[in-house]
């Protein structure tokens, strides 16, 4: 079977692999539909960042080369001897977090994780292994193409989480890429009632408009992007989100958020940024970080999404073939503003 395979910075293939023999806990998954992430498209530009190429990871024992892809969904295939709650022929959404399984939910995934396909084979192919227990239930219904955005949905309930954010409550959202737009949707669906998205591109600043952001702003039009901000939203943000990865939206974020409001990073930053504390200090705003998601966050990430209550569609911006990867996937979102999330179509590869 094809596959999309990393095996260094701009070195993503396409070719011939096996499927290794699935493990008895393991169901093999006929994927559907796979979207590329951004951290996918980190470790195409500037990798290896999580993906382990000295040594195997721990958790999963994965290493490069590997097979990319942890946005996916798909059918059962064939099922291992010790899977008690899949049946082949259900449809599923996978959760590609790997974790030690020893904390509580909330705090497992920061006991350390590694993720299926970038610590180990993912769904850039047509059948993957997946663990039970990184398995959920999907409707049959229900568009295993919509299915394939429920992952990334899913870093955006959990930021909106993070950030107790309250019915009636009103935020901003730096940075209007992929996850920033979901977060606009998350947010509304948690009944946000302004919805404020800042960004540098008009194209991605209407995208957010589809997704839920009641007004947006761009800092290069205006003459004082936080002036601008607290006429939408006098005193400030109840919560902010910074999901541009930044210095500049880092500070603004803190800037444009109310007294003893909160600041979420969503953001996976690709270098170290200074920041002064008192900054923090002086706007009495509380600072909170967020990675991946808790398996209760992902069963209600699907059960939004699969019930119509979070609406994605509007976040896919492309279908493609494997074959053409690289050039349509990678290289487009590097070069093109307006892509937003890229699904490769894996019903016949």
């Amino acid at each position: 079977m094809k596959a999309a395979v990393w095996h260094g910075v701009k070195d993503v293939r396409v070719e011939d692999v096996a499927l290794k023999p699935a493990k008895s806990d393991e169901v093999v998954v006929r994927v559907a539909y796979a979207g590329i992430c951004g951290s996918d498209l980190h470790e195409y530009l500037e990798g290896p960042v999580f993906i382990p190429v000295d040594a195997p990871d721990t958790l999963t024992g994965g290493q490069a080369p590997l097979t990319m892809g942890h946005e996916f969904s798909g059918v059962i295939e064939k099922v291992g001897a010790d899977v008690t709650k899949f049946k082949v022929g259900d449809h599923v959404s996978i959760n590609p977090t790997v974790t030690k399984g020893i904390s509580p939910d909330n705090l497992d995934v920061y006991d350390g994780y590694s993720f299926i396909g970038l610590s180990t084979d993912g769904g850039f192919t047509s059948f993957v292994n997946v663990p039970e227990e990184n398995l959920y239930h999907l409707p049959e219904d229900f568009s295993l193409k919509l299915a394939a955005t429920i992952e990334p949905t899913a870093v955006a309930v959990q930021a909106v989480k993070e950030g107790d954010l309250r019915f009636g409550e009103k935020v901003v959202i730096f940075g209007a890429g992929p996850i920033g737009v979901l977060v606009a949707a998350a947010a509304k669906a948690a009944g946000a009632t302004k919805i404020v998205a800042v960004d540098l591109s008009e194209i991605r600043l209407k995208k957010a408009l589809e997704m839920g952001a009641t007004d947006v702003i761009n800092p290069s039009q205006v003459p004082d992007a936080i002036a601008a901000i607290k006429e939408i939203i006098p005193g400030g943000a109840d919560v902010s989100f910074e999901v541009a990865g930044v210095q500049p939206t880092f500070e603004q974020a803190i800037d444009a958020t109310r007294p003893r409001g909160s600041v979420v990073i969503v953001s996976i930053f690709a270098k170290p940024i200074s920041f002064d504390p008192m900054q923090l200090m002086n706007a009495g705003v509380k600072l909170t970080t967020t990675i991946a998601y808790s398996k209760e966050t992902f069963q209600q990430t699907v059960d939004l999404v699969s019930s119509g209550q979070i609406d994605v569609q509007p976040v896919i911006t492309d279908t493609i073939e494997l074959d053409n990867i690289v050039n349509d996937g990678f290289e487009a979102l590097t070069r093109d503003k307006s892509q937003a999330k890229i699904l490769i179509d894996l019903n016949q590869a």
